[in-house]
């Protein structure tokens, strides 16, 4: 494991402190912590930008854009017909107001 020492500012030193404290763990795993949090949250920032630049690049092409908009009304519309089997299938009556 690498040992490296960092300057804080002392305000900082000081939250680090009573963190440590409060949760009766070692500063050093409180700053570990924190940085493999950082690092992980990063990332995520990462592949959620490359997703939606994927995303947006792909529905500039009108021909990607058509069959995403067909496969996302077939699954509503699946979605709908699963929830109908459903409700028949517990003795309900889909057709039925339920609002009267």
């Amino acid at each position: 494991m690498a040992t490296f020492s960092i300057r804080l500012p002392d305000e900082l030193e000081r939250n680090l402190d009573e963190e440590a404290r409060r949760a009766d763990r070692k500063r050093a795993e409180v700053v570990r912590e924190a940085i493999t949090e950082y690092l992980a949250r990063k990332e995520r920032e990462r592949f959620m930008a490359e997703m939606v630049e994927e995303i947006n690049r792909a529905y500039a092409d009108p021909e990607i854009r058509r069959e995403a908009l067909e496969i996302a009304e077939e699954t509503v519309d699946d979605g709908l017909d699963a929830i109908i089997a459903e409700e028949r299938a517990a003795g309900i009556d889909p057709d039925e107001k339920w609002w009267r």
